[in-house]
């Protein structure tokens, strides 16, 4: 029974990936085309270490931004909290946490909030400020379950809520992501394939976009100040599909080195390449490095850099603590710091 359901789901993912992919083929980037451009930010300081190469890797509660199938591979209770300092001054915050149900398959949930600091409202006839302040949110809730299908096949899904906010205007979303992780038959190795931000489109609505219209200023006498809406358009979220290999070639008590690569083929922008690998002393302390963007066109992102320690305490009480640090060429470089907990 398990057989057939693991064929009828890999067969769906990859009918559905493959046409997703091929409907967004195209010669130009589109840049700047999407809503909600903060779920295309990378959440781990694991992963971001790593040149965002994470597919196949998943393998902590970050699992539910980069592959959800990855959840499956978690035992116990984990929990990771993060904070990013992103570009013009710019703050994430990120909570996930999975907690696994033996044969059942393991959940998860994830919370991002963004931190921007409130702006001054300026019009023409105040360039200098009206004295008022507008503030700016982003919100993504999700909850994931992923499962084992055999020893070597896992899939999983991420449903989510999305939101964002500017001033008296806001829009919302719901999307989900979707995940399979597959280990070959070849020692060390891990295929992974998902894709993120299936969903609805977004769309601004809210009391900004009230006016009062005249629909006939050419007559005297009629009624000029009818209440009206502004018509604003629907945005696409900002799909991507991401295929990568893991390939562990060290693996003793001491030393553990791990290598990664993924392939980006998102729809507000050309396909890229990540790459990147993590060594791991003692179980205790590890560093990372990567690219990121390989091969993208005119992309400010490149090298990455991440370390990170982990400290057993109670039982099986384990606590990790990581850094990343991603180059952003003529921008402000980015930092990411991650705390985690497994029990």
């Amino acid at each position: 029974m398990k057989n057939k359901i693991l064929i009828l789901c890999a067969i769906a993912f990859l009918a559905a990936s493959g046409v997703t992919a091929q409907s967004f083929v195209s010669n130009v980037s589109k840049k700047g085309t999407s809503a909600a451009p903060f779920l295309s930010i990378g959440q781990g300081a694991r992963a971001t270490g790593m040149g965002s190469a994470f597919v196949a890797v998943a393998d902590d509660p970050t699992a539910i931004y980069w592959n959800p199938a990855g959840l499956a591979k978690i035992a116990g209770t984990s929990v990771v909290f993060e904070h990013t300092n992103w570009i013009a001054d710019v703050k994430y915050n990120f909570l996930a946490a999975s907690y696994n149900l033996g044969n059942l398959g393991t959940i998860g949930l994830s919370f991002v909030s963004s931190d921007i600091p409130e702006m001054d409202v300026t019009t023409i006839a105040d360039p200098e400020g009206t004295g008022e302040t507008f503030a700016v949110t982003d919100i993504a809730f999700s909850l994931a379950y992923a499962i084992n299908l055999t020893d070597n096949f896992s899939i999983g899904f991420n449903p989510k809520f999305i939101q964002q906010k500017i001033w008296r205007m806001s829009a919302t979303a719901f999307a989900i992501d979707m995940g399979v992780q597959y280990v070959t038959p070849f020692d060390g190795i891990i295929l992974g394939m998902s894709i993120s931000n299936f969903g609805t489109k977004m769309k601004l609505d809210g009391t900004s976009s009230l006016v009062l219209f005249d629909p006939d200023p050419n007559s005297t006498g009629n009624n000029g100040q009818i209440p009206a809406n502004l018509s604003t358009d629907e945005w696409e979220l900002p799909l991507n599909f991401r295929v990568g290999l893991s390939y562990t070639p060290i693996k003793t008590e001491q030393h553990k080195l791990l290598i990664a690569v993924d392939a980006a083929h998102p729809s507000d922008n050309y396909e890229s390449i990540n790459v990147g690998g993590e060594y791991t002393f003692n179980d205790f302390f590890t560093i990372r490095g990567g690219y990121k963007s390989l091969f993208l066109k005119d992309s400010e992102e490149s090298f990455t850099f991440g370390v990170g320690i982990k400290q057993l305490l109670l039982g099986n009480v384990a606590i990790k603590i990581d850094y990343s640090y991603g180059k952003f060429g003529r921008l402000a470089d980015t930092q990411k710091f991650s705390v985690g907990i497994t029990f």
